[in-house]
């Protein structure tokens, strides 16, 4: 791993790793970092079939490199923030689902990556921030739609205007965070579910991927006819009618078997 690489690659099989890689700055995200991420997720959309986010060194992700913030324009900070968009976006909306894989700091922008993500697997040394609030500015990565999704704009606004940082249990009972593991876990139980999404079905896959997400901002009517549209679509394709002959005629396991 050579010094000066911002973000490590790596393809084992059909999972491609993404490892921010500016452990002294605690991988905070500057504006080549930002390029190289994105030139990262490009190319692992188009030869992989699980992607695992980590970070090298003693966290995750401590935000936006600040240091390049302080005498941008207005101009300047609105594109800046429409390109974390726009590649957020390409990963929640990928063809390829992926995973953080999140330990130390995870705060502002390393937050807004993590929620970008469709997993996200914490060990018990991670925690949380929106610093943003009590440095004068705002989150500009997506986290008023991400994050809030996830736990509520009053948790967020809570987050931002007191500061408050919240430790891994409290992120997994919230729904911040799917899986909490012991400290040091974090990266070995996401490339165990990175193996499993690996193997699903890429019609599922696109469904999950491109229609739930949608289905969300739908009117209730709306949504259920596209499930059902969607469900039409998936149970008749190849995989799916392979992996149902399989279960049907006892070649699959069963829920809960091992």
């Amino acid at each position: 791993m050579p010094a000066h690489e911002l973000l490590t690659y790596a393809l084992e099989g059909n999972i491609a790793w993404l490892g921010l890689n500016r452990p002294a700055k605690r991988n905070a995200i500057s504006d080549a970092l930002l390029a190289e991420l994105d030139r990262g997720i490009a190319r692992a959309q188009a030869e992989a079939r699980a992607i695992v986010i980590h970070g090298h060194g003693p966290c995750f992700c401590a935000g936006l490199d600040l240091a390049e913030q302080r005498l941008r324009s207005a101009a300047e900070v609105f594109h800046l923030s429409r390109d974390w968009h726009a590649l957020f976006g390409r990963i929640r909306h990928g063809r390829v689902p992926a995973i953080a894989a999140l330990h130390g700091a995870t705060v502002g922008g390393g937050l807004e990556l993590a929620a970008a993500c469709h997993i996200r697997v914490a060990d018990a040394s991670a925690f949380f921030a929106l610093p943003e609030g009590t440095r004068g500015i705002y989150v500009g990565g997506g986290a008023s739609v991400n994050v809030a999704r996830l736990i509520g704009a009053a948790r967020m606004a809570d987050m931002m205007l007191t500061g408050r940082v919240i430790d891994a249990g409290l992120a997994e009972r919230i729904g911040l965070v799917q899986y909490l593991v012991p400290a040091g876990e974090a990266l070995m139980k996401a490339g165990e579910l990175a193996a499993k999404v690996a193997t699903m079905a890429p019609l599922t896959v696109l469904a999950i991927l491109q229609a739930l997400p949608r289905i969300q901002d739908m009117s209730e009517s709306d949504g259920l006819f596209v499930e059902s549209l969607t469900a039409a679509l998936v149970q008749t394709g190849p995989e799916a009618v392979a992996m149902l002959t399989d279960f049907v005629e006892k070649r699959a396991k069963k829920v809960g078997e091992a």
